[in-house]
């Protein structure tokens, strides 16, 4: 149902498009010749840039993202798709850039009411044929709150109906799964876990499990059949060569156009952070890429000049430190724009993980020495980690996230992730600091692999 619901909207804003098209775009005296076969092609090509831009976005996904969501990613793919269709008709009809705009412009109001429209509508559907599941959360020696908090804050999909602790026993806890409609299987030892994944599966019982980093490797192997015993293959050579020529090359290309096109409102914020306070415009950091090796990060200043004269630390909710222009700067992340030259000089590229200061790191390894596997691959601007977590995501889980792009590494993947980190400039909940409690955003030890 969802995939023709999805059929449904990319056949609406084509249409929409078509009739524009014939309308007003197609005669002689406008476009400049004659289109006979062209017209159906011109619109087909119109539809497949509709289908694919969208589920760039993820704008597909009514069930999975929040509403939200959806609807952003709706909204930023009509929005290029059809600045893509001008340009191109444009180019077609020869003529400047502003002349015919009011066609298209009517184009893409119809199709943004007719997307939001759309999203509605589908979300109440899907809710009503998929309610909420109500689940039991396993946990172990982990306290539950955290992921409790997690679950309730996506009531549209879970009804939070209890946890049971490990200790409990094997046996009483599967009694208690029986009265649930799902499970949630926490942090625990494998044995264990492997113990409620075969009984949820004899028993039907949708599950979700928090994977850890050795499932997330197991997860991306590739699966060789040599003799009549399946083999899994970890390769763990890191990009290949071509791999790496693509990704470098994508880095220079998107870096200068965008530091180019940026370079106006660069200036504009660079005067607001000097005009302040008259400190300096650039905040200069140590920080890790590729190999563990430093290289100093570039930032727009964004807190006191004096911020860190007692050491090192993660920002924390409401700081004090930050300045009223800092945190105009950190809520919107342009904070991060000066680091289009550190992706020129090499040392970052645009996707990859966050780049963390060697001290942090340190203390983050000392309690889970897997945190230095995501120096695999050069340092992000934005990243798996940035888009699906949140600044204050705790290191475990950020390696887990971090660990999910090295291991799944693609173009297209890099294409998205660029396209996701569009929407969460509009996400508060990406840029929050720490709690006071969290000293350096860890929450806990994590449980053993064993």
């Amino acid at each position: 149902m969802m995939f023709l619901a999805s059929v449904l909207i990319v056949a609406v804003q084509t249409a929409v498009f078509a009739c524009t098209w014939f309308t007003h775009y197609s005669h002689k005296e406008i476009i400049g010749r004659i289109f006979v076969r062209g017209n159906w092609a011109l619109i087909m090509l119109y539809a497949v840039m509709v289908i694919l831009i969208s589920k760039l976005f993820s704008a597909f996904k009514v069930g999975y993202l929040r509403v939200l969501d959806v609807i952003l990613g709706q909204t930023f793919s009509v929005l290029l798709v059809n600045a893509i269709t001008y340009l191109q008709l444009s180019l077609i009809g020869r003529w400047k850039f502003l002349h015919h705009i009011t066609p298209m412009l009517r184009v893409t109001g119809i199709n943004l009411i007719a997307v939001l429209c759309w999203v509605v509508v589908m979300r109440v559907i899907y809710a009503h044929i998929y309610p909420p599941h109500q689940v039991l959360l396993i946990y172990d020696t982990v306290s539950p709150d955290a992921l409790k908090k997690k679950l309730s804050s996506r009531r549209d999909k879970y009804t939070f109906g209890g946890a049971i602790a490990l200790s409990e026993g094997v046996d009483r806890i599967k009694q208690e799964i029986l009265k649930y409609e799902a499970v949630v299987i926490g942090d625990l030892p494998s044995h264990e876990r492997n113990l409620f994944l075969k009984y949820c599966f004899e028993e039907n019982l949708r599950c979700y499990c928090l994977p850890k980093i050795s499932d997330i490797m197991i997860m991306s192997s590739e699966k060789i059949h040599l003799f009549d015993t399946p083999l899994l293959l970890f390769r763990n050579s890191g990009l290949t060569v071509e791999k790496q020529a693509i990704k470098r090359a994508f880095d220079l290309v998107f870096s200068i156009i965008m530091l180019v096109v940026l370079s106006p409102l660069m200036v504009i914020i660079a005067l607001a952070v000097k005009l302040y306070d008259g400190g300096p415009v650039f905040y200069r950091q140590d920080r890790l890429t590729k190999d563990g090796k430093v290289f100093q990060v570039y930032k727009f200043r964004s807190m006191r000049v004096d911020s860190e004269k007692q050491g090192a630390r993660l920002c924390m909710k409401g700081d004090s430190r930050i300045t009223p222009v800092g945190r105009i700067l950190r809520n919107i992340h342009f904070d991060e724009l000066p680091q289009l030259i550190n992706i020129i000089e090499g040392d970052m590229s645009l996707v990859g993980p966050r780049p963390e200061r060697p001290e942090i790191a340190a203390q983050y390894t000392k309690e889970i020495p897997e945190f230095a596997y995501r120096l695999k691959m050069k340092a992000g601007l934005t990243g798996y980690a940035q888009v699906y977590g949140k600044y204050n995501t705790t290191p475990y889980d950020k390696l887990k996230l971090d660990m999910t792009y090295i291991e799944n590494y693609s173009f297209l993947l890099d294409l998205q992730l660029i396209a996701t980190t569009v929407k969460i400039l509009f996400q508060k909940e990406n840029t929050e600091g720490v709690e006071k409690w969290q000293v350096t955003a860890s929450q806990r030890k994590r449980q053993t692999e064993s």
